[in-house]
């Protein structure tokens, strides 16, 4: 679905995802009263749990390079995660950002799966995440923060639904714009391979 949450996800469905969850808030207590995001790795979808709300699912794009929680290796870190830092709240859609400011140009949203943008562009919301999990993906040459891991818009939108971040969660410009407002600081995010 471009452009916005594929909701009204069955019920069947969302076993697993009510049941991580659960697991993550008993590990974190303080994201209680705050949604939960879930990124799968195997379906290349972000899903948002927000209590009285219906799941909501977008897709995205996780590391070229797979999954690992190590410093250069470009991969997606596991496991999980918290926001720390929210950027670009009244950022223009498609706003370029380097060091995590607004450089006032606007990137061409490339739709063409073959396309590729000059280097690693991160446009319109950061989601900046730090590791709650001490020597997995907290500390060292494995923190999350300290490797920049952001969850955040892209200008290679063809490329959403396939591995292609240099270790980041990219986001559909439109998508990214949609969930900031409803993440505030502290929410959890949990990066997982699959659902089991």
């Amino acid at each position: 679905m471009t452009g916005a949450a594929a909701t009204g996800i069955e019920a069947a469905d969302t076993g697993w995802l009510q049941r991580v969850a659960r697991d993550a808030l008993l590990r974190e207590p303080a994201g209680l009263g705050r949604p939960i995001l879930v990124v799968r790795i195997d379906e290349q979808r972000l899903y948002v749990v927000d209590r009285g709300h219906p799941p909501e699912h977008y897709p995205v794009s996780t590391a070229a390079n797979g999954v690992g929680n190590r410093e250069g290796s470009g991969q997606t870190p596991l496991g999980l995660h918290r926001v720390a830092r929210r950027i670009g709240d009244a950022a223009p859609a498609g706003t370029v950002f380097r060091g995590r400011v607004a450089t006032g140009e606007i990137a061409p949203v490339l739709t063409d799966p073959g396309q590729h943008g000059p280097g690693d562009r991160i446009t319109s919301r950061i989601l900046w995440l730090e590791g709650l999990e001490a020597g997995h993906n907290r500390g060292g040459k494995l923190d999350s923060f300290g490797r920049y891991i952001y969850i955040h818009g892209t200008d290679e939108e063809g490329r959403i639904g396939t591995p292609a971040s240099h270790g980041c969660v990219r986001m559909r410009n439109a998508d990214i714009i949609a969930l900031f407002p409803r993440v505030p600081l502290h929410s959890l995010v949990l990066i997982l391979p699959d659902a089991t």
